[in-house]
């Protein structure tokens, strides 16, 4: 991935870092005492880094005692309900269950309240969490448990509570992360678990997908002592880039650790501008389509447009203008067209009152699943870095087009020939637990813009093979300011790696993500053992990191 060296035959590494890359006999020369190995790969290629995800929470979202129902794990409402069923036999009736990935539009009913899910777990405590994060829904128990029964909370600052026709009762559902929090965060502790492990398991399924550095997109100080944790523990395989979010007060202060940063750093802030397409609350200059997609989602349009704005541009302004003297890059979710332009003016106005338009501040925009090719040059003009969602257009992509929205606009979605003709780094995400960590079947999708039924959507924005290796590998380095240790193997570089069993430019793009299987990776010149790195967690005091469940109420993803 090093556009003046393409292909090699070999590196060369000490320390920890690349000395060499070229012939063998080139790399030999530069350690001529160097012990010779043989990988066995077809390909060895810089470790794929994920831009975008939340590594510890997913962990504590989808791990033992948590269960997942997200689509890719139970595809039907009858699948999920032989979860919801195999739960409730084999959990102690006075532990709480917690369910995480539910999807109306791929479930293909509606979000559940408390009178569905009564009629499923009767007088137990059960929590159901949308897969997108800004949604939870829940029992008559937990009401109960928590005195919402007799006393229904006020909707909190930017979120809000389902209630019942008399306006006060609570109904069982809850939408934007303070309420989400309010639900899911008391629950955790008492669900049982190791959650230090749950962590570490999220750790295992990504390094299984070749990834070696991502970001941890909600970063609050209660994840502080679990990530230094992993990152000191042997065969960690993740490097951290941490964004803090910034709700959390002191959120723009140094981050003082005393691991390495070449394993944890805190590099922004986090913000979100808008909410999710799959619950309808993004900002959009069009309409959804009424549908039996979009009826069964109950997904009516109301709360899509200007309304679903988190902020108002004074309130951007002002944060903007509050943080922007710290240094940390500027990160904002959003997904709708008319929040993407609100994000951009509140940005050029910063860059230019800050003094920091035209250099490399590298601020960025998350998922912007609606952009359009004259927002993606503004942001290239503004030195503004893009991390985009392949996963938003595969396993969405045949509702998107057509059943959500016009295909004018939904068969466009994730447009990733418009993102890289702009001439702005792009790189790809998996945004955990919303959608498996999947490097290989983001680029997939990109390059041959097919859904997961292997429909053809949107072909005007297919990239080429180059194009999606670079998002998974250097874009994405330079996204979390980390190019200059990782992306590309390089002389000076880390030597972090991935190991593949075919070169990706011999197969079939359509079938990259079977045919290209990763084989193990590579962190600072050592081959990874996970098994020896899960094992570790039997050593590790967890009743240091007791609370650490309470922090998988917080993850507000896509």
């Amino acid at each position: 991935m090093d556009d003046a060296n393409p292909r090699a035959d070999a590196v060369a590494i000490s320390g920890g870092r690349i000395v060499a890359v070229g012939t063998v006999a080139e790399c030999q020369a530069a350690l001529p005492l160097a012990e010779l190995v043989d990988t066995h790969a077809a390909v060895l290629l810089p470790g794929f880094i994920e831009s975008h995800s939340h590594p510890i929470t997913s962990g504590l979202a989808t791990q033992a005692p948590a269960r997942s129902i997200a689509p890719w794990d139970a595809p039907t409402w009858t699948d999920v309900l032989a979860v919801f069923a195999d739960a409730t036999a084999n959990t102690p009736t006075d532990v709480p269950l917690l369910f995480n990935g539910f999807d109306a539009l791929l479930h293909q009913r509606p979000a559940p309240d408390a009178d569905t899910l009564d009629a499923i777990f009767g007088d137990r405590v059960a929590v159901v969490v949308d897969n997108s994060g800004h949604g939870v829904y829940f029992t008559s128990a937990l009401m109960t448990k928590n005195g919402w029964d007799a006393s229904p909370p006020a909707d909190p600052v930017g979120a809000s509570f389902g209630r019942r026709a008399d306006g006060t009762t609570l109904n069982g559902q809850a939408y934007e992360l303070p309420a989400v929090m309010a639900v899911a965060q008391p629950l955790m502790s008492d669900l049982g678990g190791n959650p230090l492990t749950m962590g570490m398991e999220f750790y295992v399924l990504m390094a299984r997908a070749g990834i070696t550095s991502t970001s941890e997109l909600t970063y609050n100080t209660t994840l502080k002592a679990a990530y230094e944790a992993i990152a000191v523990m042997p065969n960690n395989p993740l490097r951290i880039s941490l964004y803090h979010v910034s709700v959390e007060e002191g959120c723009e202060l140094p981050f003082d650790s005393a691991v390495s940063e070449e394993l944890l750093i805190k590099q922004g802030i986090k913000l979100w501008a808008d909410g999710s397409p799959w619950v309808g609350n993004i900002a959009i200059s069009f309409s959804y389509l009424d549908t039996d997609a979009t009826r069964l989602a109950q997904i009516d349009g109301s709360r899509s447009g200007e309304v679903a704005m988190n902020y108002s541009r004074a309130q951007l302004d002002a944060i903007l203008d509050q943080y922007a003297p710290s240094g940390l890059q500027m990160s904002f979710h959003v997904n709708g067209d008319l929040g993407f332009d609100v994000v951009l003016d509140a940005y050029e106005r910063a860059l230019v009152r800050h003094d920091l338009l035209g250099t490399d501040h590298r601020w960025r925009v998350e998922h912007v699943g609606a952009g359009r090719k004259d927002q993606f040059a503004r942001a290239a003009s503004l030195g503004v870095h893009i991390s985009m969602g392949p996963f938003q257009f595969y396993y969405w992509g045949d509702l998107l087009d057509g059943q959500m929205f016009d295909p004018a606009i939904g068969s466009q979605w994730q447009a990733f020939r418009d993102a890289f003709d702009a001439g702005v780094p792009v790189a790809f995400h998996n945004d955990g637990a919303v959608s498996p960590p999947t490097p290989l079947l983001n680029i997939q999708a990109a390059v041959t813009r097919r859904t997961r039924s292997g429909a053809l959507r949107g072909p005007n924005q297919a990239i080429s093979l180059e194009e999606g290796l670079k998002a998974e590998t250097i874009h994405a380095a330079k996204l979390l300011h980390r190019d200059h240790l990782v992306g590309s193997i390089e002389v000076g570089k880390l030597a972090d790696f991935v190991e593949l069993s075919a070169d990706p430019f011999e197969v079939d793009p359509r079938s990259l993500a079977e045919d290209a299987r990763v084989l193990g990776t590579w962190l600072g010149g050592r081959r990874i053992d996970l098994e020896a790195f899960i094992g570790h967690a039997l050593t590790v005091d967890h009743a240091e990191h007791a609370g650490l469940a309470e922090a998988a109420g917080s993850s507000h993803r896509c």
